[in-house]
Order: structure tokens, then C-alpha cells, then sequence
């Protein structure tokens, strides 16, 4: 058991962040159906779930779910920036949920708290980033022999996770439930290009129109990045390294360059890749002065400050909140926001809580899934089963009053036959 029943920055921030919870609950119907049902036949009773994810109002009402389930939760921050100690203490006061999350928290307040959640012996986890599943790996590996399966809400530690199953050295499944499709074509695109736009304007407070934006990687948060820039009058280009979404940049009307050339141009550098140093000193070089440089992946390693402090002259801190300047030379500076973390959540509040009822609808419901598995599961990456995400989007067109047509059994016979042809 966890030694701690809690560690917030302060309970008395409680009201205002109970107040945030109930007001995303509202915008999180699908979610709240989950809940009602969880509540009555408990189906996650007596399983521990320990989870590392962005402490956000969002995130508040699926630990409620998971409780409402049955499960006994503790959840530490996954990002040290993104945590909003409002939420934190309300989840303590008024939740009863065990949270070890203070904003601003050094990297070793992070890792104890990370240990203090594998203390609870969780039997399934939620990562954000594949920090508890790392430690699980690495430093606790007597832990692991608990874990029925983990699951994995964010690009970069699927990539991670990918990468250890394929060098064997996965000792207890996994599912990837970024890559369902009611989480990746929805939060990654739309909540990213969102919040990610929302983060910039409230650190900087540019006007984005006619503004040269750079999107660095076309993945599905590059996309939604790019396609909300344009909405809001940026001329936007694409840094890519694969061919084919390269290819789907061009074809979607962006402008596709390599960030050598693309450096000289921009005016705003977002790096949504998952992968280290995409902005380094010889793209740093050819910036021109005023140019803003942020990151909205996971990790605050796509750009490479090490190198950008280096080659400067001077570093002033908080020139506005969470922007630094870094001043090249006399005639040059480049401003760096949130120290390179995630700008959606350490500038802005993340992503909106319509969006965050299907994510969290179904890591809800694959918690479920994992609970009835058992020891069932494989030790491999898992997707997503298909029956959840058609449950989840129908929730979800069922809550926005949308309805949609239904097959005929002249089809359904069609569909199932191969005699008909030409």
C-alpha cells in the first residue's frame, strides 16, 4: 500500500478545482453513462489501478469512473508541467482519490511519485508517456508479476512500448489505446490542433493570421495542428520525414520542405513528433530573430535547449509567463515556451473535455476488459477491441443527437456473399 495517502501542493485549492471536475463532466456524457453502469455492477471490484497520466479536470472524472467500478486508483502526474493543483486537491477532498501530483514538481518529486503509485501494487496501469511501465521494467521489476496489463493513452510511449516487445523485453501486456481510432482521430487531432493553438495565444499573445507556422511531423496531432493554424489565417508549412505523410501534407494544400529550408522561413516552430532534438542548433542558426520554438509531444526533448542555451549569449527567464528569451546575439533572439514541454497543457488547460469522453470512455471500458481477461491476455501490445470503439462512437452520436442509417438485410445478405457481380 501506498505510504502516503496523498501528495497536492495545497487541499484548500479543492473548491475551484471541484467546480473545473463538474463543469468537464457535463461535456463528458459518454463517460457519465459508464459510470451509472459502474456503479451498479462494479466490475472492477477489488482491482488496484495505478495510474500516470496529466492530472486534469478530464482526468478527474475517470479516476471517478474507476472508483464508481469498483477499483481502488492512485494517479500521479505524467508530465511535470501539465498537473492543475486545483484538480489535485479536489480529487483528494472531495473524491477520495489518492493523488501524488504538485505543478512544477522537480524530476525526482516525479519518479517518488511514480514509485508511491507502484506502491499501491496496481494490477492494471494507465500511462501517459510509459513512465510507470518503464520503472515496472526497470527499477521494480518484483512489481511486475502484478500487472494483468497496462494500457497506453500517447503516441511516444506506445513507440516505447513497441520498441520493447519487439526486443522481447516485455513482461506483461500492453494495450495501445492510442492507437483506437476513438482516441487517436479525434484527441490526437482535434485536441491537439486545439489546445495546442490555445497554449501559444495565451503564452505569446500572437495573431496567427498571416503569421509562417511550421508544424514539425504530420502524424494525427500534426495534422490537427496544422489544420487549426490554417483555420486561424497562419500559411503553414510540414517538416516530415516519412514519404507517405509527406505525400498526405502536400495532397491535404500544405506547404512540405525540409527544416533546413523551412528554418529561414518560420515564424512559429511546433514540433509534434515524439522523437528527440527535430529542432537543433543548425536549424536554431538559421532562425530569424523573434522566432517562436514550442513543443506539444509528449517528451521536452524535440527540441534541443541544451544546444539553443549554448550558442546564446544570454538566457532571461519568464520575459512573459512561461516564455524564455534566448538571445543569440545583439540582433537576434528566439523564444522558447513552457521550457519545451507540452505547450497545451503547461500554457493552456489541455485538451476539451468533449473530446476526452471518448478517450476516456474507452480506457474505461478496456479496464473493464482486462479485469475479465485475467491472466488471458498475451504478453504483447494490444489493440483496442473493435466491440469498444463501436460502443464508444455510439455513445458518443447518441449524446450529440446524431443518428445514422442501418443496413437492410438485402445488404447485410450482400454484403456476406460473393455470388453477385457484374
Amino acid at each position: 500500500m501506498a505510504k502516503k495517502k496523498c501528495d497536492v501542493t495545497d487541499l484548500k485549492l479543492a473548491p475551484q478545482g471541484k467546480k473545473k471536475i463538474l463543469w468537464a463532466d457535463r461535456d463528458m456524457p459518454v463517460l457519465a453513462l459508464i459510470r451509472r453502469r459502474f456503479e451498479k455492477q462494479k466490475p472492477l471490484a477489488g482491482i488496484r489501478v495505478g495510474c500516470c497520466m496529466h492530472v486534469t479536470s478530464e482526468t478527474a472524472n475517470l479516476m471517478r469512473t474507476l472508483q464508481a467500478g469498483g477499483a481502488q486508483v492512485a494517479l500521479c502526474a505524467s508530465n511535470p508541467l501539465s498537473t492543475q493543483d486545483h484538480t489535485a486537491a479536489s480529487m483528494v477532498k472531495d473524491f477520495g482519490v489518492a493523488v501524488f501530483a504538485r505543478r512544477a514538481e522537480s524530476v525526482k518529486t516525479f519518479y517518488d511519485h511514480v514509485n508511491t503509485v507502484i506502491d499501491i501494487k496496481p494490477q492494471i496501469t494507465m500511462d501517459d508517456g510509459a513512465d510507470l511501465v518503464n520503472t515496472l521494467h526497470t527499477k521494480r521489476t518484483n512489481e511486475a508479476e502484478n500487472i494483468l496489463a497496462s494500457m497506453e493513452e500517447t503516441t511516444t510511449g506506445v513507440i516505447r512500448l513497441r520498441a520493447m516487445a519487439g526486443n522481447g523485453e516485455l513482461l506483461f501486456p500492453v494495450v495501445a489505446v492510442n492507437d483506437a481510432d476513438t482516441k487517436h482521430l479525434f484527441d490526437n487531432r482535434y485536441g491537439t490542433g486545439q489546445s495546442t493553438l490555445d497554449g501559444v495565444l495565451r503564452a505569446t499573445d500572437l495573431l496567427l493570421a498571416g503569421k509562417h507556422i511550421v508544424v514539425v511531423g504530420y502524424g494525427w496531432c500534426g495534422r490537427g495542428v496544422a489544420m487549426r493554424a490554417r483555420g486561424a489565417g497562419a500559411i503553414v508549412h510540414i517538416a516530415e520525414i516519412e514519404p507517405l505523410k509527406a505525400l498526405e501534407a502536400v495532397m491535404d494544400g500544405f506547404h512540405v520542405a525540409p527544416m533546413s529550408e523551412l528554418a529561414t522561413v518560420g515564424e512559429v516552430f511546433i514540433t509534434v513528433t515524439g522523437n528527440k532534438h527535430v529542432l537543433r542548433a543548425e536549424h536554431f542558426r538559421k532562425m530569424k530573430n523573434g522566432a517562436v520554438v514550442c513543443n506539444s509531444g509528449h517528451f521536452d526533448v524535440e527540441i534541443d535547449i541544451p544546444a539553443l542555451r549554448k550558442m546564446s549569449k544570454k538566457v532571461v527567464k519568464e520575459v512573459r509567463p512561461l516564455v524564455t528569451e534566448y538571445q543569440i546575439n545583439l540582433r537576434k533572439s528566439i523564444y522558447l515556451l513552457a521550457d519545451g514541454r507540452l505547450v497545451n497543457l503547461s500554457a493552456a488547460t489541455g485538451h476539451p473535455a468533449s473530446v476526452m469522453d471518448m478517450s476516456f470512455a474507452t480506457q474505461a471500458l478496456t479496464a473493464e476488459w482486462i479485469a475479465k481477461k485475467g491472466r488471458k491476455l498475451a504478453v504483447e501490445v494490444h489493440e483496442v477491441p473493435r466491440k469498444i470503439e463501436d460502443q464508444v462512437a455510439q455513445f458518443k452520436l447518441h449524446a450529440m443527437d446524431v443518428h445514422i442509417d442501418r443496413l437492410t438485410r438485402e445488404q447485410v445478405r450482400y454484403l456476406a456473399s460473393s455470388g453477385e457481380g457484374t
